[in-house]
């Protein structure tokens, strides 16, 4: 197939055809998750307690899957566009050796750091010990999704959107089938209460793969796997890491970020920490769609940047742009008419129930801003502009946010916290537009 396809369609359709399928894949996605934390919560609010504190680590795996799998994309896109297959194939056979050694190491670290990590947020010896539970087996399959990750951004790269989106759906459908039969053992399933959560999120990953692996075999891309390729070059790794690294630490910062706001909650009540974790929860049915539209972008800006096409790398940012301020704005309507009924979904806590209702309110006052720092952060990251989209993504998870949430946490309690999620977004949405306008304006 002509991968020219990417510079001669017109724009809307072109962005449409690549980002659709990646968004009805995010929606399942994120359906999966409030699918998962929906029965664990079933178990008991100390299970959902534990999902929370062990969320940041699942996100800091993904975040590394996910942001080397970023530069793969952002190099083969590119070499691409300039007419250099070989130096396509040597990235995408390189990134997946290299996502390989990630995941092993990854398997070991987060395993050995998570009784430490866990204590050191709740003195409940039973959340510790469920969150134990779950993380064990839940990182057994790290190799699993930092494979899947690469080969996902491989078929990304070259516009396969409905590919991905068959392996995505056919991993989160299996997940949210698999969930209540291993949790409750329903029919022959045995009962593995929160590690049955875990085992069922960790073979819709391997299934993911499977698909992947399949796929590849199956059907011709532009790039190929080639063994006389893995001899590792300097200039390929190091353009991988080079996009990799900032968008690794871009996705992993969100981790960061809860960890210490779950430091500042704790200080007030463990239910302000199951309040956060259940916000992050929600937020991912509108995030996820929102990054599906960033993805269908992202081989777009790096193909015609490659090729020179500077006009419509422009245009195709201020049409997702669009695209995304409309996700956000449908959300913010959504979390200010009917907050205390989406907290229901994962307590039955009347009080719980209220004060989230009033955090998801306040919260959702920033969703609108936020389109802009998405979109340019990984409009930046399609351009192989890794160091400023990390500048825009330190501002919004850990500059701003986080001096902003401990001082007004000492002056307002908890609802402090939730204010500076909305002042944060408004401020860096200013940064991200200077931001992009300067490393545009510099190199286009």
């Amino acid at each position: 197939m002509n991968d020219h396809f990417m510079k001669e369609r017109p724009i809307p359709d072109l962005l449409l055809s690549m980002s659709l399928p990646m968004v009805f894949s995010m929606l399942v996605n994120s359906l999966y998750n409030i699918v998962d934390s929906f029965f664990v919560a079933r178990i008991s609010e100390d299970a959902m307690t534990a999902l929370s504190l062990v969320f940041p680590i699942q996100n800091l795996i993904n975040a590394v899957g996910i942001g080397f799998g970023i530069g793969i994309n952002a190099v083969i896109s590119f070499n691409l566009g300039a007419g250099k297959k070989r130096r396509a194939d040597m990235a995408a056979s390189q990134g997946l050796l290299l996502s390989l050694l990630h995941g092993l190491v990854l398997t070991a670290a987060c395993i050995g750091v998570m009784p430490a990590f866990l204590g050191a947020f709740t003195s409940s010896q039973t959340v510790i010990d469920l969150g134990l539970r779950y993380s064990f087996v839940a990182f057994l399959f790290t190799t699993v999704v930092s494979l899947s990750m690469a080969f996902e951004k491989i078929f990304q790269a070259v516009g396969r959107m409905k590919l991905t989106m068959l392996s995505l759906l056919g991993g989160c459908v299996a997940n949210i089938i698999l969930d209540p039969l291993l949790i409750f053992g329903i029919g022959p399933f045995p009962r593995l209460g929160i590690e049955g959560a875990a085992l069922a999120t960790g073979l819709g990953q391997l299934l993911s793969l499977l698909i992947y692996l399949a796929v590849y075999l199956i059907v011709p891309l532009p790039v190929r796997l080639r063994k006389r390729l893995l001899l590792p070059d300097r200039r390929i790794a190091a353009r991988l890491y080079a996009v990799g690294i900032p968008a690794t630490l871009n996705i992993a910062l969100p981790s960061v970020l809860i960890s210490a706001l779950n430091g500042i909650l704790a200080g007030f009540s463990e239910v302000y920490i199951l309040i956060l974790g259940i916000y992050y929860k929600l937020q991912t049915f509108l995030y996820l769609p929102a990054n599906g539209i960033v993805q269908g972008m992202r081989p777009l800006i790096g193909f015609n940047y490659g090729a020179g096409e500077s006009k419509r790398v422009r245009e195709i940012y201020r049409l997702v742009l669009l695209m995304s301020g409309f996700i956000m704005l449908l959300g913010t309507v959504i979390c200010m008419t009917v907050p205390d009924r989406l907290m229901a979904l994962f307590t039955q806590n009347p009080d719980t129930i209220a004060e989230g209702g009033r955090a998801l309110r306040i919260i959702s006052a920033g969703f609108l801003f936020s389109a802009i720092s998405v979109t340019s952060s990984g409009a930046l990251e399609g351009l192989g502009k890794g160091m400023p989209s990390l500048i825009i993504s330190l501002c919004r998870y850990m500059v701003i946010i986080l001096p902003a949430a401990f001082l007004l946490s000492r002056l307002l309690g908890p609802t402090g916290v939730w204010h500076a999620f909305w002042i944060t977004e408004a401020v860096t949405a200013a940064v991200s537009l200077l931001v992009y306008r300067k490393a545009v304006n510099n190199k286009i």
